[in-house]
């Protein structure tokens, strides 16, 4: 029979009274969403204040063109001011028609934004419409819709708008070359859309509402396509970029809306007999052009970045 001194002895270190911290869970706090991640991503980047700011400056010249010059572009052309130089009130100087080069480039940027705004608008709406449908119903209607797609994606749009707009040449104002701009270019988003859709019909929230006896319509609309709207946002502000360029590239080629119709493709067409003897009267709409789609490309790439989780993670 073993002594009481024979067991093991346990050391046990003395208890001491400290205060215990637990850490506390604001409730009144907003829970984080994909779009308020992003914005708090982008507000911290320099580069989407100034961009924000040039597409800012931009609209407000397409919107409200008095604020900043008060000089008719048209009405005030004097063939004594040919290809002249900046004088008091004009800064930029003067055409080969004598006119105001800086009252155009601000009354052409509505000409320009406009067909790029309907543009952008009349592709994303059919690119949304098809790409949702194949996405979500699959199957027969998936194939048909993508292989339709597929045709149109083969086309480019340049060339596709060139032949319309060489078709309908008297019919040429912004609506109709919006229409060929954004008719044809639709394919890319509706890719977009459609692989999104697929990987957001798969969740929790689509079963549910299938189970609450939502039928297919009801679930599309209300449930998968503003969960899969954020790509549509980036590729829409990349393809308002694209249509403005397509716009200057058709009335470089001569087919856009006319040399009557003031915008910045029509003014760099325009100056083309010219560029030996005042090559300004080219640069500056260039200028304008080039500022304004990038600034258009830079923000849609700043806005894909901050909804990319990954992306963020990786700075």
């Amino acid at each position: 029979m073993s002594s009481k001194s024979d067991l093991p002895t346990h050391y046990v270190a003395p208890i001491k009274d400290s205060a215990v911290t637990v850490d506390a869970v604001r409730v009144d706090d907003k829970p984080s969403s994909l779009w308020r991640d992003a914005w708090r991503d982008l507000r911290k980047r320099p580069t989407f204040w100034i961009s924000v700011a040039i597409v800012a400056v931009v609209l407000l010249m397409a919107v409200w063109p008095t604020l900043f010059t008060q000089t008719p572009p048209n009405n005030n052309c004097q063939l004594a001011n040919s290809n002249g130089g900046p004088a008091a009130g004009h800064p930029l100087g003067f055409t080969f028609q004598g006119c105001d080069i800086y009252a155009r480039i601000v009354w052409g940027s509505r000409t320009s934004l406009s067909v790029g705004l309907i543009s952008t608008i009349i592709g994303s709406s059919i690119g949304l419409i098809m790409g949702a449908i194949a996405g979500f119903y699959g199957g027969w209607l998936d194939s048909l819709l993508s292989r339709v797609g597929d045709m149109f994606f083969a086309i480019p749009y340049i060339l596709a708008a060139v032949v319309v707009m060489s078709v309908f040449s008297d019919f040429r104002n912004v609506f109709t070359l919006s229409l060929a701009i954004g008719g044809f270019a639709w394919a890319s988003t509706a890719r977009v859309v459609r692989a999104e859709v697929l990987r957001v019909r798969q969740a929790d929230f689509v079963t549910a509402s299938r189970a609450l006896g939502q039928n297919r319509f009801q679930i599309l609309v209300s449930h998968v396509v503003p969960n899969a709207i954020a790509p549509l946002l980036v590729i829409s502000t990349l393809s308002l970029a694209a249509a403005i360029v397509a716009e200057a590239t058709l009335a470089f080629l001569g087919v856009g809306l006319g040399s009557s119709v003031m915008s910045w493709g029509a003014d760099i067409s325009g100056a083309q007999q010219s560029l030996r003897n005042a090559p300004m009267a080219l640069i500056y709409p260039s200028i304008a052009l080039t500022v304004t789609v990038l600034a258009f490309i830079m923000l849609g790439e700043l806005i894909r970045d901050a909804l990319d989780p990954r992306a963020r993670a990786r700075r």
